[in-house]
């Protein structure tokens, strides 16, 4: 049970964070914060998202990308163009790696009030830092596992970034329903998001991508948004 526990409130965890902090506040700027905040929101996101840490500069600017260039050659996550789910996620960890190391040149209009943090994130998405977290996830499964079949739990903690982008970026482009017809293959996956939080109303955010709450119909209801009005009702944070 404490396996389960933990796959779940990593998976939430940094699910939640990377909806709130990378592509609601990195990528499309929804509400601001302060910058102790920021770099508050900066240590939570590693902590949940451990090994599999993504920083938010290079994140809001590929997902910047995607929007811009939704199902064409140069979105840098699409099936339209990607032979398989696999090719795909080598496609993104490419064009992360090289928007996050800076090695390929990026519009200006991609990077406006894009936080970055480069100390931090130098040593969060080191190896060093990578590795450190999933030797402790091998002591926590060894001290807590009771069944084999729970360490068929541990590829997920270890990957859980990418995972989290599979679903939506694989998944939410080829199954589901839509609310508004686009000239792109976004879909909502769920009725009710209780997988993603609200990220799987994918086909919502694509129509309208500033709008902090994913949901339109009465049943999607997204729980991350829910989490950002509390938040901004207790000042934390402040809705635009």
């Amino acid at each position: 049970m404490t396996i389960i526990i933990f796959v779940l409130t990593l998976w939430y965890g940094g699910l939640f964070f990377q909806s709130f902090f990378l592509h609601r506040y990195a990528a499309h700027q929804v509400f601001t914060m302060s910058k102790r905040m920021e770099r508050i929101t900066f240590i939570l996101t590693w902590i949940f998202q451990g090994s599999s840490y993504l920083s938010a500069y290079g994140y809001g600017i590929m997902h910047r990308m995607h929007h811009a260039y939704t199902d064409t050659e140069n979105d840098p996550h699409s099936p339209s163009y990607d032979g398989s789910l696999f090719a795909m996620m080598w496609k993104t960890k490419t064009v992360y790696q090289q928007i996050n190391n800076q090695k390929i040149a990026v519009a200006p209009h991609f990077t406006q009030n894009v936080p970055q943090w480069k100390e931090f994130d130098k040593f969060a998405s080191s190896l060093i830092s990578r590795l450190l977290w999933i030797i402790f996830y091998v002591f926590f499964f060894l001290f807590f596992v009771t069944a084999w079949w729970q360490w068929l739990l541990f590829p997920i903690i270890l990957l859980m970034a990418p995972i989290h982008g599979v679903i939506i970026n694989w998944f939410g482009h080829l199954y589901g329903y839509v609310n508004f017809k686009m000239k792109n293959t976004s879909k909502n996956l769920f009725r009710f998001d209780f997988l993603m939080m609200g990220e799987g109303y994918h086909n919502n955010h694509h129509k309208q991508s500033s709008n902090a709450d994913f949901g339109v119909k009465w049943y999607e209801i997204d729980i991350t948004f829910l989490v950002i009005k509390l938040l901004h009702r207790f000042q934390l944070i402040q809705l635009k």
